[in-house]
């Protein structure tokens, strides 16, 4: 089949980008005086409505490495790995009662604003300049570098640097508006994302029932692939025994099963929807109910997510397995890529859309949440403490433009060798070896009015260092079977300890050793936020949502347990 796009697809793809080019330029000339107000044009303070909120925290959420590498992780590991996006909607639910009501009382803008205020300065600064190196040079770049692959590979694999230069360009012309345009045409990316993502689930559903006989018929295709790869839908990978194959240990090494419910994936998510400057930023300029509804709308929209980009990747092993996937290359990571060979022409285009809508949406709502914390963090505080609101603007978006910039030349010649290992691992690996720590500082933070400055900064670096310990040097140093761990082969001629579980641990004594420390220190510390229990009630709709959201996840595990 030709993968390259035709002038249909094309034709759609550019109507996508008109429309939403032109609705960004609509939302940016009705709030140009934001250019006049610092936080309204880094926040859009109270210019957000709940759905606005929500869709943007989905569109910023799904990228390139969702799309190509969770549809290559359902290829490998089946369904399980949609505790991902089922997870996060419980996440969702806990930062929307219980973490939001802590930064909109305290006026919380920022993460390292949040660090100053509750420990001290030298940890804010800390922080701050490490998420701006993580964001540029992690995230940016691989989402940049991933998207720019996958769509090139679309149109015929020979346009990677100029596909590099249109992303970022898009992407950049978003962003320039401010958090109202990013978050408004947000809500046109998501709509896309989840139309066009729907549209590639369908047809390879409806190709799989084609090539097993049952007719063009989605339900019929997803029977067949239940059928054929019942072991692609279980959610819990069992623990490898003496017996099992290096591929049944690579899968439990991938996700642990059941230890990851007691350890890794709760990290990963609350760390990453609460405590996260690049998702927080979308509610932190609104009241505290549109903020909660838009959140909570976020995580109804989450479980949604596998169908889009799971779905397809179980698709593409069961045609693969069975002779009707030759052109599946790169292994699981091109299974997204190979089902949309058989999207007819426009819809291709559609898909091309959708992607492009997730790359750009994560993009621009990365560089926003960079020129913020540069911006009201760094610069304001530290370079020209006397700039004025207009000054401030015209400083974000010179940060936007050098973000950018950055990760073009990062990205280019893939210097960082985020194709060496691909784009998710490398996000993961990157991220995951600090969130032990930034999740202990927080929640004690919030929730433990003893906790001391002196611990925090000890706990993001013992986090690191712990991190780093387990994944990296604990079987070899401690032995393979210990009381807290078990390392497995891991077909290199080593032995590893799941990532999930090295990230529990992590965490497990991050925090006592935060707890021991600050002990040493006052009942009560000075910097302590007031909290008090009406804080957290929340109103009869909000309590609906709440229960719809957990009783289709219930049903959702009852089902592929």
């Amino acid at each position: 089949m030709n993968q390259n796009l035709a002038v249909a697809d094309y034709a759609v793809f550019i109507i996508y980008f008109i429309v939403v080019s032109a609705y960004g330029f609509t939302v940016y000339r009705k709030r140009k005086q934001d250019e006049q107000d610092a936080k309204a044009y880094f926040l859009a303070e109270g210019n957000l409505t709940w759905w606005a909120i929500g869709a943007s925290l989905i569109a910023s959420n799904i990228s390139a490495e969702q799309f190509i590498g969770m549809s290559g992780e359902g290829f490998f590991l089946g369904i399980a790995v949609a505790a991902y996006e089922w997870i996060a909607a419980i996440a969702l639910i806990i930062v929307a009662v219980w973490f939001i009501p802590v930064y909109l009382k305290n006026k919380i803008y920022t993460m390292p604003q949040f660090l100053k205020t509750r420990y001290n300065e030298s940890t804010a600064l800390i922080m701050a300049v490490f998420w701006l190196f993580l964001y540029v040079f992690v995230n940016l770049t691989s989402i940049l570098y991933l998207g720019a692959v996958a769509i090139n590979g679309l149109a015929g694999g020979e346009y990677l640097h100029v596909i590099m230069i249109g992303l970022a360009i898009f992407a950049l012309f978003i962003s320039l508006g401010g958090m109202k345009v990013v978050a408004y045409t947000d809500v046109i990316q998501v709509a896309v994302l989840i139309i066009g993502g729907l549209v590639t689930s369908y047809i390879a559903l409806t190709t799989v029932g084609q090539y097993f006989g049952v007719g063009e018929n989605a339900i019929a295709g997803f029977k067949v692939l239940m059928r054929e790869a019942p072991e692609h839908f279980k959610m819990i990978i069992p623990k490898p025994t003496a017996t099992s194959s290096q591929l049944d240990i690579d899968k439990y090494l991938t996700f642990p099963g059941l230890m990851s419910y007691l350890a890794g994936i709760w990290i990963i998510n609350l760390n990453y929807w609460g405590c996260n400057q690049y998702i927080t930023q979308r509610a932190l300029g609104a009241d505290l109910q549109t903020a909660r509804t838009g959140i909570l709308f976020a995580g109804m929209l989450k479980l949604l997510m596998p169908v889009i980009v799971m779905l397809p990747g179980i698709a593409a092993y069961v045609l693969y397995q069975n002779g009707h996937l030759p052109q599946l290359v790169g292994g699981k990571d091109g299974a997204y890529s190979a089902v949309l060979t058989f999207l007819p022409t426009g819809l291709k285009g559609l898909s091309v859309a959708a992607l492009t809508a997730a790359i750009v949406a994560s993009l621009a709502g990365k560089v926003n949440s960079i020129s913020t914390i540069y911006t009201l963090d760094i610069h304001k505080k530290y370079i020209q403490k006397e700039a004025g609101e207009k000054q401030q603007v015209n400083i974000g978006r010179i940060a936007v433009f050098a973000a950018m910039l950055l990760a073009v030349l990062f990205t280019w010649n893939d210097i960082l060798g985020i194709g060496g290992v691909g784009g998710f691992t490398y996000i993961q690996k990157y991220t995951g070896f600090i969130s032990p720590g930034v999740f202990a500082m927080f929640v004690l933070g919030m929730f433990w009015k003893r906790t001391t400055g002196a611990a925090a900064i000890v706990g993001v670096i013992l986090g690191f260092v712990l991190s780093v310990l387990f994944n990296e040097y604990a079987p070899m140093l401690f032995g393979n079977e210990t009381l807290l761990y078990t390392a497995y082969p891991n077909g290199k001629g080593a032995y590893e300890i799941p990532f999930h579980i090295c990230m529990g641990l992590s965490f497990l004594f991050t925090t006592l050793v935060m707890v021991a420390m600050s002990f040493a220190g006052p009942k009560i510390n000075p910097k302590a936020f007031d909290i008090d229990s009406e804080m957290f009630k929340v109103k009869p709709q909000t309590t609906v949502l709440i229960v719809i959201t957990l009783l289709i996840i219930v049903a959702l595990y009852v089902k592929f347990w």
